[in-house]
């Protein structure tokens, strides 16, 4: 590790030490090293399926794009079932049993995070989970391995067995309004929080990245740990770059906390 990431990782140790209320914000970044490939990646899901035709509106709208944005999920769920927690999920679960995390706001829809530790009532999944299908009508919720042994078997998902409604993940589309609740409780921890740690985003999915905004225009220290630049590295306290698993590692050991 390059001498000047070892002085940022030490600064952000102490302002560890320091404050009490630290708000944890990540992205897809983080799972990679758990063999979730990020979708905006070369390799991603998204090299294989066009986001556009997977909007909510078209969803909603067209049968055939409903196929689309199932056959998609098929993949996206066998990429994903076998997935386990990373260092950088089991770290932040450490940092919470120290009692210094308030909340883990993500972007991710794996639920990596509760695997690790995390307690799930301070997990703000801001894009929902892909580990639920719900009814749109009814609410209804179906497990997940039903729907997909069905689409491995039929390739077609039938509407809500309870009111006829129609059937889709429990995750945030384009063109889809985030969770209000979440979102709400996202931004008082954001509002509220000491230090506003990022890791593992590219902070250009919005309205998600307006959180780190949020906090730093409120007080709290912004630090962001990502692979590449992003557009607010610009706003932030500290910004380290490079793998998310050695960098929280790193960090856990100048504390002196195990994972």
């Amino acid at each position: 590790m390059a001498a000047d990431n070892k002085d940022k990782l030490k600064t952000l140790a102490d302002w560890i030490r320091e404050y009490q209320s630290v708000v944890v914000f990540t992205g897809a970044g983080i799972s990679t090293e758990s063999g979730i490939p990020d979708f905006r990646s070369p390799g991603g899901i998204w090299d294989r399926f066009d986001p556009s035709e997977l909007s909510y509106p078209n969803f909603i709208s067209n049968q055939r794009s409903r196929k689309k944005y199932w056959e998609f999920y098929r993949e996206n769920w066998k990429d994903s079932a076998g997935a386990k927690p990373n260092r950088t999920h089991f770290a932040i679960a450490a940092l919470e049993r120290k009692g210094k995390v308030s909340a883990v706001i993500t972007q991710n829809i794996d639920g990596l995070h509760q695997a690790a530790g995390s307690a799930p009532q301070k997990v703000f999944e801001l894009h929902g989970t892909m580990w639920e299908v719900r009814c749109l009508s009814c609410n209804h919720l179906y497990p997940w391995k039903d729907i997909y042994n069905l689409l491995e078997e039929e390739e077609y998902v039938h509407n809500c067995g309870n009111c006829g409604g129609l059937l889709k993940p429990a995750t945030v589309s384009f063109g889809q309004s985030l969770p209000a609740k979440t979102l709400e409780g996202a931004q008082r921890f954001s509002t509220n929080c000491e230090l506003f740690l990022c890791i593992g985003s590219s902070l250009v999915v919005y309205p998600a990245a307006q959180l780190p905004e949020l906090a730093k225009n409120s007080g709290a220290k912004l630090v962001i740990i990502n692979r590449e630049s992003t557009p607010l590295d610009r706003a932030a306290d500290l910004v380290i770059l490079g793998e998310a698993g050695d960098i929280m590692s790193g960090v856990l050991e100048l504390l002196g906390w195990s994972i």
